[in-house]
């Protein structure tokens, strides 16, 4: 007789394709159908029916029913309806008080709309008959999934057996408020208020914490950091504690998605058995950005939010230095910070033959950039897991990044026999050396090739990381 699939439920924010503004939606997106692919899983997401859900998705989804949904001393209505995509059931929590409005999140009652998205993710458990053996719940707006599981419906038979997993995308957004809204407007009993307190507010992300069998972060390194003061954001006292229950797991990125072979993006396809098409790519872009086009001279890239924990303050204090004494293009493509945006478009300013600023977010210009640079530079100061340093080495442009969280985890130094180059301090002139250190290499093109074809080769799906989540679920519902 086959052996009965294991069920899991994820609670969400946000998933691509239907509604993405960052790397969550990635994760969401991906992870699921990587799950259901070994057939070992029943998967299904929950997720709010945001405004800005795609029309060419929502209009195919079917309406299951409604309910009054308890959140403190309110009924609220909620609509459930269901789409089915790559072998995941996805759901979707309607509320339009909450949800017809612009945008996933920044609004003045964030709070109260994600605890009633949290207590309607556990309602729609009864609602559809699928109660799962791990409730895996999400960052802040998740987390209180699993405080509501763990403190009121643990109470009923029918969810007494289910598990729950919570996972920090960035530890940085914790979920924190007034303690004044507790009862009325999170529906935490006060009798349970040790549980999400800290420091004199409520902190979603540290009762999830608190609750979860098991805490997982996007990648090992990030684990290790978030114990100490420096990378918690002030939650380090909790992560130390809850060590035990603590492990981080490598996010992947979509193969299918960002695939070089097959990218209508691109200027001309290739693959790692053939990469003359990027010489293509390469052409092209410096052709559309107005840069000289010389096939000889390398381009570096940088695409990022420009903020200076993405290591910003290191590439403003030295490339200027770094742009007039090498024979380098560099190209960027951001927005954020104004002092940022100005330094960049300055520089374009002064170097117009070797610096082009595209200060914009354009996701098909970024797929041309990613495939037509030479290297890719990610100085973060902190970075959970990153995956632009992924999806640069599978487009074989090769990175070099600071080592922390995810990036010390994908990317290896290149005089070691990895796939990329690295800098361990946060340094400017670290990063200066190993910029220039990547420039003669790829003067040196037999080598350059080889670094090239590593960096594409690269192991980056989300297999191996959907594996290791399956793993984990397996092991904690023994």
């Amino acid at each position: 007789m086959a052996k009965a699939k294991k069920r899991i439920l994820f609670v969400a924010s946000e998933a691509a394709p239907f509604i993405a503004t960052g790397g969550l939606a990635d994760v969401i997106g991906s992870l699921p159908k990587a799950l259901a692919a070994s057939k070992r899983f029943d998967v299904r997401v929950v997720l709010p029916l945001y405004e800005d859900v795609k029309a060419e998705y929502r209009k195919d989804f079917r309406f299951l029913g409604s309910i009054n949904v308890p959140l403190a001393w309110r009924r609220q209505y909620c609509g459930y309806f269901e789409y089915k995509l790559d072998g995941v059931t996805f759901y979707f929590v309607d509320n339009e008080y909450y949800f017809k409005r612009h945008g996933c999140y920044g609004h003045y009652d964030d709070g109260e709309r994600f605890a009633f998205f949290s207590k309607a993710a556990c309602e729609l458990m009864s609602f559809v008959g699928f109660y799962p053996n791990v409730l895996h719940c999400h960052d802040w707006q998740a987390a209180l999934a699993a405080l509501y599981l763990k403190t009121y419906y643990c109470h009923r038979s029918e969810f007494s057996q289910v598990k729950a997993v919570f996972t920090i995308h960035n530890i940085e957004y914790q979920g924190k408020y007034s303690l004044d809204i507790l009862e009325d407007v999170l529906d935490i009993s006060n009798a349970h208020r040790d549980l999400v307190e800290y420091d004199g507010a409520v902190n979603l992300m540290k009762g999830a914490i608190e609750c979860c069998e098991r805490v997982t972060t996007v990648s090992p390194t990030y684990a290790d950091e978030i114990r100490y003061s420096f990378f918690a954001h002030g939650l380090d006292p909790i992560i130390r504690r809850n060590a035990w229950k603590l492990c981080g797991i490598l996010n992947g990125i979509d193969y299918d998605y960002y695939n070089p072979q097959t990218d209508k993006a691109l200027f001309a396809n290739y693959s790692a058995e053939d990469v003359s098409g990027k010489a293509t790519c390469k052409k092209q872009l410096q052709r559309m950005l107005n840069l000289p086009e010389r096939n000889g001279v390398p381009i570096v890239a940088v695409i990022s939010r420009l903020a200076s924990h993405k290591g910003l303050d290191l590439v403003k204090a030295v490339l200027e230095e770094f742009i007039a004494n090498n024979d380098v293009q560099f190209v960027l493509l951001g927005t954020g910070e104004y002092e940022y945006e100005q330094f960049f478009r300055g520089l374009a300013a002064r170097h117009p033959d070797k610096v082009s600023a595209n200060i914009a977010f354009n996701g098909d210009l970024s797929r041309k950039i990613y495939s037509g640079a030479d290297l890719f530079l990610m100085p973060s100061k902190s970075e959970p897991c990153g995956l632009s340093q992924m999806i640069a080495s599978r487009y074989g442009t090769v990175a070099v990044v600071r080592e922390t969280g995810g990036l010390q985890d994908s990317i290896t130094p290149y005089g070691a026999g990895g796939n990329g180059f690295t800098f361990h301090n946060y340094n400017a002139h670290d990063m200066l050396y190993v910029l220039r250190e990547a420039v003669e290499l790829f003067r040196n093109k037999k080598e350059w090739n080889e670094l090239v074809i590593k960096a594409m080769t690269s192991d980056f799906s989300w297999s191996k990381s959907a594996e290791s989540y399956g793993q984990m679920y397996i092991e904690m519902t023994k």
